[in-house]
């Protein structure tokens, strides 16, 4: 019953299948306890009605009263093992599902997060995992507990009289055939309700994160329009989604109450042919509000449970995919960057071709080339922020697609140009480059980068907020703590992307002489589009096409007059000159 397919359709844990388990257990004993009781109140009736019969004192009530106040203690201590066995466990199968997520995204490689959206990430972290809750707690247990305490009191009905037994319980089976019969349906509308939901996530972000730039170009009604179309597509589809389900929920509880029905005409036959009394009636009539009563809530679920299969699916693709693994020990000689006939792939579109050069310690290698050509990507693949598609990239001789990301990255400090910061202090967002470093550590890499000159005309200085992302600061000032937390990290490798490609030429000398002091003495890969940024660097390396197509010192390359390198310096001072 709960094999590995069924764990895998609810992105159940092995301790989420054992609690299933209890949960089920439990939901047993309960209902067994409930139709015990319905027996208890058979015998005071029947013991009553032959008081009636036979005009005689009622006796023995002593031992009714003693069976009704154990059955309370007994129902009492059954719900609270049965409400922990569900409820308790799952809120803390929850939390270890929430955690286990967030170590499983630690260690996925960064290529995964190119290719998913984020508004659906979220929504699959956030929205799927609580509805997996709900389901944990309020559906599995209860349902197959209901099954099986079902099939134990079926047992015992069939043992007092087989005709009414079936006439009371020929509804389950085909109530719960309709449902399970529908899940194709159920499925595929569920299916429709998350991409309706994930697409109004994502209307919604765009406006947020865009609304400078909407405001500026007075497109507000637009964009504001596009999200209430969004909006009202997604209630659209909800609401029908929630009529096919109330259809063949409501149809199969139907189905279901007609056994009330067929087991009254039954009783009456039975009766008039003297086959059954009228006490044995009274029993199935009451049996039979029992019977059901496990399922009411079940059957509004089980639409929720098969809908569920959805988003375990979404959560398992995440498990599924493979995580960037390694030894967990990196002891390179030296710290040499060799990528040796590397080819990377996007979907199955090849972007680096054979690609081989070295990157020395102590030196500057510069990455040039055409936007698209694959500089950056050279870049990440250094640091194994993705995974070569063939070839090898090793660092002082180790290849480091052997060793797990996050002990390669501490040998790595990267600038980017596009900088992201938190919503927190100047001093935590550089604290950020190494752990636990004290505050005079802090404020040492804030004045090699040259940030004291902003940070202390802010009005808390080090501990002002700077807003999310660093909103209160300007590009420069962002750029530069940046830097500030690459020199508080002190790294032998330095990875740079387009660090000063976005500043004023004020700005740019101020972060050029904070990168000069990172530098020094470092393995350094510099991808760059502005030649001049990289006139000082030891070696140059030109991509064209995802491919290396020249590599040297930039004045031999410069001094050869048909040098892709030379063609490109040239056509920039054109466009400077031109400029000016």
């Amino acid at each position: 019953m709960f094999g590995k397919k069924f764990q895998r359709n609810y992105a159940l844990s092995d301790q989420g299948i054992r609690n299933t388990k209890k949960g089920a257990f439990w939901t047993v004993i309960v209902n067994l306890l409930v139709m015990a009781g319905t027996g208890i109140l058979y015998m005071l009736m029947k013991s009553y009605m032959e008081v009636i019969i036979s005009n005689s004192p009622l006796a023995g009530i002593i031992p009714f009263i003693t069976g009704a106040v154990i059955f309370f203690i007994l129902s009492l201590l059954t719900h609270l093992e049965q409400y922990r066995a569900t409820y308790g466990a799952v809120y803390g199968e929850v939390r270890n599902m929430r955690i286990s997520l967030a170590e499983r995204l630690r260690k996925l490689p960064l290529g995964y997060f190119g290719k998913r959206d984020l508004a659906d990430l979220t929504e699959t972290i956030m929205g799927d995992v609580n509805r997996l809750e709900h389901v944990w707690s309020h559906c599995l247990g209860y349902l197959y507990g209901a099954y099986i305490s079902t099939a134990v009191i079926a047992v015992i009905l069939m043992v007092y009289n087989w005709k009414l037994a079936l006439s009371c319980l020929w509804g389950v089976p085909v109530a719960f055939g309709l449902l399970f019969g529908s899940r194709k349906i159920e499925r595929k509308h569920a299916e429709r309700n998350k991409k309706a939901a994930v697409i109004v996530s994502d209307g919604i972000q765009e406006a947020i994160e865009n609304v400078r730039e909407i405001k500026a170009t007075n497109q507000e009604e637009k964009f504001l329009n596009n999200v209430y179309e969004k909006i009202d597509n997604y209630e659209k589809v909800m609401r029908k989604g929630e009529l096919v389900t109330g259809l063949f929920v409501n149809s199969a509880s139907v189905i279901m109450r007609l056994g009330v029905a067929t087991t009254i005409f039954t009783a009456i036959e039975l009766i008039v042919r003297g086959e059954i009394d009228f006490m044995m009636m009274f029993m199935f009539m009451m049996v039979i509000t029992r019977v059901y009563a496990p399922f009411d809530q079940s059957l509004a679920l089980i639409a929720e449970m098969l809908v569920s299969q959805v988003s375990a699916g979404r959560l398992m693709e995440i498990y599924d995919t493979p995580t960037a693994e390694g030894t967990e020990t990196f002891e390179p000689e030296g710290h040499d960057i060799e990528f040796r006939n590397v080819c990377f792939a996007y979907d199955d579109k090849e972007v680096l071709h054979n690609v081989s050069f070295v990157a020395k310690e102590g030196e500057v290698t510069a990455l040039v080339g055409p936007s698209g050509s694959g500089k950056s990507t050279c870049g990440r693949l250094a640091a194994r922020l993705w995974d070569v598609s063939s070839g090898s990239i090793s660092v002082g001789g180790i290849n480091i697609s052997t060793v797990d990301p996050e002990t390669l990255l501490r040998d790595y400090s990267m600038v980017f140009q596009e900088v992201v910061l938190f919503d927190d202090t100047v001093r935590e967002n550089i604290r950020l480059g190494k752990h636990g470093a004290t505050d005079e550590e802090v404020y040492a890499a804030a004045e090699a980068a040259n940030c004291l000159e902003f940070i202390e005309k802010l009005p808390q200085g080090f501990d002002t907020e700077i807003g999310e992302n660093g909103v209160r600061l300007s590009g420069g000032e962002r750029q530069r703590i940046s830097i500030a937390r690459a020199l508080l990290k002190n790294a032998p490798i330095v990875l740079l992307d387009e660090a000063t490609a976005s500043l004023d030429v004020e700005n740019e000398s101020r972060v050029q002489e904070a990168l000069s002091r990172l530098l020094m003495g470092k393995t350094v890969l510099v991808i760059a589009h502005r030649m001049r940024t990289v006139e000082n660097a030891d070696k140059i390396v030109v991509i064209s096409e995802g491919k290396v197509v020249e590599q040297g010192k930039p004045d031999e390359l410069y001094a050869n007059e048909n040098s892709v390198f030379r063609r490109m310096s040239d056509l920039q001072s054109a466009s400077s000159v031109w400029s000016i």
